[in-house]
């Protein structure tokens, strides 16, 4: 069963349960909440203690599985059919990654976990340069390819499937390769609601953590009390925005979010810059890169297993059960909004340019935070930072001209960034309620993104948001396993289409169409038909072609089956318990091209031209290539040698 046969937009399996777990762990940790946060921290310890080598294991399996897809023969696969196009430009594409991804992290991190580990590293002496060296190091290894990577995998999991397979875009199918059609039954329901429960505690406890940020802000620049109320009435408008946002839609409301807060952040990355120790940066950023990249492997391994400390467990382990854990939100957001590209565009653009963003950010703002404190003496910012890390970057901003400017902007860049990852949250959540599907009504949309600031404002509330932080991290063991299982799962799918691939490449030359001389082949070539013509040729010459082909087949015991719209028409021949062979003939516009003879060109040419052509289409999608004016028996030639690939597949595949 596709995602396109489910009878309803609402999947009430998913949706009543979430709603009543949800309800039942908010009341739990309403009610008691002394003994939430004592359960779940004394479940984190646990964790750390016996799982941290699970944890770290992990997530070096997956960078590795990551790198090796990127650069592999499976590269140039596409996250739909071959001939996909992507539905947003690189520049809102990378945009929309970072909004959903770590752009808040980036805000609330970039000043306070190198100045936090410039007083407490790991192993150097605190405040030393050696320790600057370290603090910088140790935060691009967690903000860097890693946390990256996780995001990527899932969506690629998601994406692939969903795209290629036509499986609902919702985590139950990344367990396609295990279970099969089972992921319709309860065991996908269980995933889908163990998948929404853990996004909106996710984006809840980040909405209350980003509402204390900005309250702090507006307290330290212009006074305002610095309290639980006021944090409420910011959420509030938050969520309200956020509604307004997922109401008008992926297109419009998150992505022109998403593009503003990037050029807002590119605007103050650069004042920093310019303004600070530039040239001392840009020194900064080339060796903390190199630094990153030559210890990357002794650091992604490194469990202080000779050197007990409590460091990793408070950091490292933090962080990977962190990123794990918003992995399937952030994932499946990514993979909405990946269509199109191919899996080495799509590694490139999650995991490398993304990274060196983040990277930059990191030192720009750490490195001038570093140099303040250690050359300059301003101790008053380490001292913020070890009372409130939330006031860390406005401390830091006051060291610079036109502070209450960039104060402001750096204010609305948080609210944007926090009302982007609730709208896309409620959005994830509501594809997860409804088999994948993003066109659903109106009200499903507010009553996530508003549950979203209901669970953060309770929670901020009755002080149990460090609570569902621990649980959510602590969550992300099982779906470790989960995660790992469907690796295997994914490299099996890609080996099958590999396999696919080359027999495509077997004897891939083209039908010569012997009923008609070349003079008749070369007009066919160079003429641009309207789409009456096409219709008229795929009616006259496809329809009885396939008819022709399938009446065979039959006679040989085959089970056949011929669709036809208006766009289209299509012969599907059964391989049992095999995949089936599919041959489609698609009504495709084009744009006229550039290179016409004058005599054709004559239109008018600020009017775009339209022509049509028959295009191919096997199951994994276009084939790039025109059959209009071919004879009956080139049609079927064409078919008969697409089986015998297709044949060709199946004998590779056992």
């Amino acid at each position: 069963m596709s995602a396109s046969n489910q009878p309803s937009k609402l999947n009430k399996k998913v949706f009543f349960p979430s709603s009543a777990l949800i309800i039942a762990l908010l009341i739990y940790t309403v009610i008691f909440p002394k003994t939430a946060d004592s359960f779940f921290h004394s479940m984190q310890d646990t964790v750390v203690a016996d799982g941290s080598w699970f944890y770290v294991l992990t997530v070096a399996i997956i960078l590795m599985f990551v790198i090796f897809l990127g650069f592999s023969q499976y590269g140039s696969i596409r996250l739909g059919p071959d001939h996909a196009k992507p539905n947003f430009s690189m520049l809102s594409w990378l945009s929309m990654l970072f909004a959903a991804g770590m752009g808040i992290g980036l805000m609330f991190f970039g000043v306070a976990e190198p100045v936090m580990h410039f007083l407490a590293p790991p192993t150097a002496d605190a405040g030393t340069i050696e320790a600057m060296r370290e603090a910088m190091k140790m935060t691009f290894f967690h903000w860097g390819f890693h946390a990256w990577a996780i995001y990527a995998v899932v969506a690629l999991i998601l994406g692939y499937f969903a795209y290629r397979h036509n499986l609902p875009l919702t985590l139950r199918s990344a367990l396609y390769p295990l279970i099969g059609d089972k992921i319709y039954g309860w065991r996908g329901h269980v995933v889908d609601v163990f998948a929404v429960t853990s996004t909106i505690f996710g984006v809840s406890t980040s909405l209350g953590l980003g509402a204390s940020q900005i309250n702090s802000g507006l307290h330290y620049v212009f006074g305002l009390p610095n309290n639980t109320t006021v944090q409420i009435l910011l959420m509030a408008g938050v969520v309200a925005i956020a509604i307004v946002s997922v109401v008008t839609g992926l297109d419009k409301g998150v992505r022109r979010l998403s593009e503003a807060n990037m050029i807002l952040a590119v605007a103050l990355l650069l004042f920093v810059l310019i303004a600070g120790p530039t040239v001392y940066l840009l020194q900064a950023y080339v060796q903390n890169t190199g630094a990153y990249l030559s210890d990357i492997v002794r650091n992604t391994f490194n469990l202080f297993a000779y050197e007990k400390t409590d460091w990793i467990g408070g950091w490292t382990i933090f962080y990977w059960g962190w990123w794990l854990a918003w992995a399937p939100f952030v994932g499946l957001f990514i993979a909405r909004i990946s269509y199109g590209r191919t899996i080495r565009e799509f590694v490139v653009g999650v995991l490398l340019i993304p990274s060196a963003f983040t990277l930059l950010w990191m030192t720009v703002f750490g490195n001038a935070a570093l140099e303040l404190i250690f050359n300059q003496g301003h101790t008053e910012l380490a001292n913020m930072v070890q009372q409130d890390t939330s006031v860390a970057l406005f401390v830091f901003l006051e060291q610079f001209p036109f502070f209450n400017v960039l104060s402001i902007v750096s204010i609305i860049m948080v609210v944007i960034f926090f009302v982007t990852s609730c709208d896309s949250g409620a959005m994830v959540v509501d594809m997860l309620c409804s088999y994948g599907k993003n066109d659903t009504p109106v009200w499903q949309r507010i009553y996530w993104a508003g549950g979203v600031g209901v669970v953060a404002a309770t929670l901020l509330y009755v002080g149990g948001l460090g609570a569902l932080q621990t649980m959510t991290i602590v969550s992300a063991l099982p779906f470790a396993i989960i995660l790992l299982i469907s690796l295997y799962g994914l490299l099996k799918a890609l080996r099958i289409e590999g396999h696919k691939r080359e027999s495509l490449r077997i004897n891939n030359s083209q039908v010569i169409d012997s009923d008609i001389g070349w003079k008749e082949r070369l007009e066919n070539i160079i003429s641009l038909p309207e789409k009456t013509a096409v219709n008229a040729f795929m009616q006259k010459v496809v329809k009885p072609a396939l008819v022709e082909v399938s009446n065979e087949f039959e006679k040989q015991l085959f089970v056949t089956k011929i669709e036809e719209q208006d766009t289209f028409k299509r012969l599907t021949v059964s391989m049992g318990n095999e995949p089936d062979f599919i041959y489609s003939i698609y009504l495709t516009p084009m744009s006229q091209p550039e290179f016409l003879p004058s005599e054709q060109g004559t239109v008018d040419s600020q009017v775009k031209q339209t022509y049509y052509r028959a295009e191919v289409h096997l199951s994994e999608g276009g084939q790039d290539y025109d059959i209009m004016g071919w004879s009956r028996g080139a049609v079927i030639n064409d078919i008969i040698d697409h089986y015998h690939k297709h044949q060709h597949f199946l004998h590779l595949l056992n």
